[in-house]
C-alpha cells in the first residue's frame, strides 16, 4: 500500500489535480472498540476510488467506518492523479489499473481489464459491500462475485449499463426519484449536495498564493477547469465556451489564470494554442498536485466544464461560472436557482456574465455540519444491516 507524500509531477510527467484542504492527519491502523458493535467488526467494506473527486469525497467516509469498527479495503486507479491525491490525504489503499485512452474499444478493453486485475484481491478480502461512486470496473466485479454493492451518485444522466448496475444507489435529495436508475426501495437519499461531505473540514492556508507567483491584493485571480474531453458526457459547445474564456480573460491584463488541465495532452494543446499568454505568465498551470479547495477559496472567481469544482465552489461560497453543456443535472439546476452558480451558454454570454471582480476574502460562509456526511455513513451501515 501506499501511504507517502510523493505527490509532486513535472509538466512532463502527471499533470496537477485538486487536492481538497481537509483537517485529516495521519490515522493510526486500531480499530475502536467501545461502541461498535460485534457485527460492525466482522464487517468488510470494499471502497474504489476510480476518478479524482472520489478521494476527498471518501477520505472522511473511511475515517467515521474505520472509528466505527469496519474494515475497509481501499482500492485506487492509477490516472487523473488519484494516487496523488490519496498519498495526500494518507489514504492507505491499493493501486489497481489505469486509463485505457478515449476511444470507445479501449475503454471497454481497459474496463474489463481492471475487474481482472481486481478479481484477486477481492477474493481473498470477501467484503460484505463494494462501494464506490460509480466505478464500473467494481461493479463488474461485485456482480461476478454476488457482492451486494452501493453506488453513491450526483448526476443522474450518467450512463449506467444493465452488466453494472448496482443493488443500491446513494443519491443527493435534490435528484428526483424518478430520474435515477434504481427501483425505489434500493434508493437512498441525503441532504446537500457531494462535496458537503468535506467542504465542512476545510481550512484556509494563503501560502498556496505565494506558491504560484500570485498576490492577492494585486491580481484579480480565475481558476479554470478545461472540459473533459474524453468524457461520455462531452460536448463540442463546452470546448467552444472554453475557447471564448480564454480569449476574453486573456484580454484582461490584470487577470492572473490558474489552469487546471485535466491530463497532460490537454495542456499540451492548450500551450500551443495560448502560447503568448503562457509566455506573459498571465496563464500558469501548477507544477504539482494542487491543494484544490485552498485554490479555490483564494481566488476571486472560479469557471469549469465540469461539475465537482463547480459544487466545491458553490459550497465555499466563491462566484462559480459553469462552461459545461451536456445535459444539466438537478444538483446543478438547484445550484443555479439559488443563485450559488451562474450557468454560460453560448460564447456571446461570456462577456456580459462574468464579473471580474475582487471578492472579499475575509469572511467566510457558514459550512457548518449540515449532516450529510453522517447520513451517507448511516445509508451505509443501514445497507450492511441488509445486507445480512
Amino acid at each position: 500500500m501506499t501511504n507517502n507524500f510523493a505527490s509532486t509531477a513535472s509538466h512532463n510527467d502527471k499533470m496537477p489535480e485538486l487536492a481538497p484542504s481537509l483537517d485529516v492527519a495521519p490515522r493510526p491502523h486500531l480499530r475502536l472498540e467501545s461502541n461498535a458493535s460485534q457485527r460492525a467488526n466482522q464487517a468488510k467494506i470494499w471502497i474504489d476510488l476510480d476518478n479524482s473527486p472520489h478521494v476527498p469525497f471518501f477520505a472522511p467516509i473511511i475515517e467515521e467506518l474505520e472509528n466505527s469498527g469496519y474494515s475497509v479495503l481501499v482500492t485506487a486507479r492509477d490516472c487523473f492523479q488519484v494516487c496523488e491525491l490519496a498519498d495526500l490525504l494518507h489514504l492507505n489503499y491499493r493501486s489497481v489499473g489505469r486509463h485505457y485512452g478515449k476511444r470507445t474499444i479501449w475503454k471497454l478493453t481497459g474496463l474489463c481489464w481492471r475487474a481482472l486485475q481486481l478479481l484477486p484481491d477481492i477474493l481473498r478480502y470477501k467484503p460484505q459491500l463494494a462501494l464506490s461512486h460509480g466505478s464500473r470496473s467494481q461493479l463488474i466485479v461485485a456482480n461476478l462475485l454476488r457482492i451486494p454493492s452501493a453506488t453513491v451518485a450526483d448526476y443522474e444522466f450518467a450512463k449506467i449499463w444493465m452488466l453494472v448496475r448496482p443493488t443500491w444507489v446513494i443519491t443527493p435529495d435534490v435528484i428526483p426519484s424518478d430520474k435515477v436508475h434504481c427501483s425505489e426501495n434500493r434508493l437512498l437519499k441525503y441532504p446537500g449536495i457531494k462535496e458537503d461531505v468535506y467542504v465542512p473540514r476545510f481550512k484556509p492556508d494563503s501560502s498556496i498564493l505565494a506558491s504560484l507567483g500570485l498576490e492577492q491584493s494585486r491580481d484579480l485571480i480565475v481558476v479554470i477547469r478545461p472540459p473533459a474531453t474524453e468524457a461520455h458526457y462531452h460536448r463540442p459547445e463546452s470546448d467552444e465556451l472554453f475557447t471564448a474564456v480564454l480569449n476574453f480573460l486573456g484580454s484582461k491584463p490584470q487577470v492572473k489564470i490558474i489552469l487546471l488541465p485535466r491530463n497532460e495532452s490537454q495542456a499540451v494543446d492548450i500551450r500551443s494554442k495560448w502560447s503568448a499568454l503562457f509566455a506573459s505568465g498571465q496563464v500558469r498551470i501548477p507544477n504539482q498536485v494542487t491543494d484544490g479547495l485552498n485554490l479555490i477559496w483564494h481566488s476571486d472567481l472560479v469557471i469549469s466544464g465540469g461539475g465537482t469544482m463547480n459544487r466545491e465552489a458553490a459550497a465555499l461560497g466563491v462566484p462559480v461560472y459553469s462552461i459545461f453543456r451536456g445535459e444539466i443535472g438537478a444538483v446543478d439546476r438547484y445550484l443555479a436557482s439559488t443563485g450559488r452558480l451562474i450557468l454560460i451558454e453560448r460564447p456571446q454570454e461570456v462577456a456580459s456574465k462574468l464579473a471580474l471582480t475582487k471578492r472579499d476574502h475575509s469572511q467566510m460562509t457558514d459550512r457548518r455540519q449540515n449532516g450529510t456526511l453522517h447520513a451517507v455513513v448511516e445509508h451505509v451501515k443501514t445497507i450492511l444491516e441488509r445486507a445480512d
